[in-house]
């Protein structure tokens, strides 16, 4: 998860975007120097910016990865300005290195594969329409909770009758320079080990 910081551009605003990929019903409430912005359908907090950040953070243009340390800052901030709930956020890395241990085909769908996908610390079960998913291979895995650079978290899903928890990922879908145009997974190399973070 990202934070930003735009002095230039926007102003002394730091933002804290939490849920983001669909068109919500938005509004939100002030506490001082905090706006917390949320869905009026259910009151999901879908994120934060913080006014006069600089009174607060020592801050740079640019965005950045929200850590342990500075969650707690925004924390003390947030208590600060009247919000006695801290924020609760999964920082653990959301894509990571898989190893597909074992591969089956579909019941239901000639087109897709149930793979059952190594994550280091869990083994899940991921449908993959990939025609490139094969056994063995180390893939770059999209976890549950993770946001897709295009705006697409990915969730819990049922494809027809499989359950999947993840999302085997393309080069295109991470949106890395100059990915190829024909479809398939982005396979690694056996230097890597399953359960890495991958960044990009």
């Amino acid at each position: 998860m990202n934070v930003y910081y735009n002095q230039t551009g926007i102003g002394d605003v730091l933002m804290l975007p939490i849920k983001t990929g669909k068109r919500y019903e938005t509004s939100f409430r002030r506490f001082g120097d905090v706006v917390e912005i949320f869905d009026t359908t259910d009151e999901t907090i879908l994120g934060y910016n913080i006014f006069h950040a600089s009174k607060y953070f020592s801050l740079k243009d640019g965005q950045f990865k929200l850590d342990g340390a500075f969650l707690s800052e925004m924390n003390d901030v947030l208590k600060q300005n009247g919000l006695e709930k801290p924020l609760d956020i999964d920082l653990s890395p959301k894509f990571v290195v898989g190893f597909v241990k074992d591969i089956r085909k579909h019941q239901n769908a000639d087109k897709l594969n149930v793979c059952q996908v190594d994550l280091g610390t869990e083994t899940v079960q991921i449908v993959c329409g990939a025609p490139n998913v094969a056994k063995y291979q180390h893939v770059v895995v999209a976890k549950v909770g993770a946001l897709m650079p295009g705006g697409m978290e990915i969730k819990e899903a049922n494809l027809r009758g499989e359950d999947s928890f993840g999302m085997i990922c393309s080069q295109r879908e991470l949106g890395l320079p100059n990915a190829p145009e024909e479809k398939g997974i982005y396979v690694l190399g056996d230097e890597v080990k399953a359960g890495d973070e991958f960044t990009f």
